[in-house]
Order: C-alpha cells, then sequence, then structure tokens
C-alpha cells in the first residue's frame, strides 16, 4: 500500500500569499482602527473619487471585488453618509457613484494611517528590496489576472 504525504504548507507559494493577506488586512485594521474603515471600504471610496460617477459594476472590476457583494459595501458607505447612488441621466437601471464630502474627509484623514499600514506591510524586507518585491507582486498579479474569480482593472495597470 502506497502512503500519501501532502507537501508542506511551508514551501507552497499560496499558502504564503494567503498569510501575507491575512497580516496586510490585519496591519490595515490597527492603522486604521479610529477611522472604521475595511481595506475594501477605502478602495471603493478611493477609486469612485478618482473616477467620479462610476456605476457598481466598474467599481467591482477596478478594484477586484465581486460583483454579487459590492452592493452591501457601498450600502454600508452610503449609510455612513460617505458614497451616494444616483440614478444614470442615460439610463435609469444604472446607479452612480459619489464620494460625499463626508467620504472625502474620511480618505484625507486616513489617507496617513492607510500609508503606514503600507509601510508596515514592507518593513521586514530592506529597503532596496522593497521596489523589487512590488514589481514581483504585480507581474505575479498582472499574469494570473484571467484566472481571478474577480478580475481587476486597477491590478493590469504597470508597476513603476
Amino acid at each position: 500500500m502506497t502512503t500519501f504525504s501532502p507537501e508542506e504548507l511551508e514551501l507552497l507559494p499560496g499558502f504564503h500569499i494567503r498569510r501575507l493577506q491575512q497580516i496586510a488586512v490585519a496591519v490595515f485594521m490597527e492603522e486604521t482602527q479610529d477611522f472604521a474603515v475595511t481595506p475594501v471600504q477605502f478602495a471603493a471610496l478611493s477609486a469612485v473619487l478618482r473616477q467620479p460617477e462610476m456605476d457598481q459594476r466598474s467599481l467591482a472590476r477596478f478594484i477586484g471585488f465581486d460583483t454579487s457583494t459590492i452592493g452591501s459595501v457601498i450600502d454600508r458607505l452610503e449609510a455612513r453618509g460617505f458614497m451616494v447612488r444616483n440614478a444614470s441621466k442615460t439610463d435609469k437601471r444604472v446607479r452612480l457613484l459619489t464620494v460625499t464630502p463626508a467620504g472625502m474627509d474620511l480618505l484625507k484623514s486616513a489617507q496617513p494611517a492607510v500609508m503606514r499600514a503600507q509601510q508596515r506591510m514592507l518593513d521586514p524586507l530592506p529597503v532596496e528590496q522593497r521596489a523589487l518585491f512590488m514589481q514581483m507582486v504585480a507581474q505575479i498579479n498582472n499574469e494570473n489576472e484571467g484566472r481571478n474569480r474577480a478580475p481587476s482593472l486597477a491590478a493590469v495597470k504597470p508597476m513603476e
């Protein structure tokens, strides 16, 4: 009888990528706890502020989030007064998104904390390796974008 021995988790890239995502969210939440905003909410607000009157489907695609659940993210942002949905003038079925002044204030106030979180995520790496790490992560994401269940338009943007 042949015995089966699974691969050691610590040798698998997927294990480390999943752990890195967990760490990234935890660090983000620690740094932004005073603002009660999640990484997805922050990404949604940022994307809509950069492209006002984006529709929900485009937002989901831009930030790489599931289209079936982006509505609940927007619901929470709208309930807190950070974003509004407005009917499109050309298609009444489409809701266009706008960041409110309160949402802009949240983004401005939280930005330093968000940037501290980004720095903390890279702190374990020597300074001279950080740009290379970011290029490599972007390459992995970009090359695998077609395999993603929630593809992102932002992910295919080349890293500088």
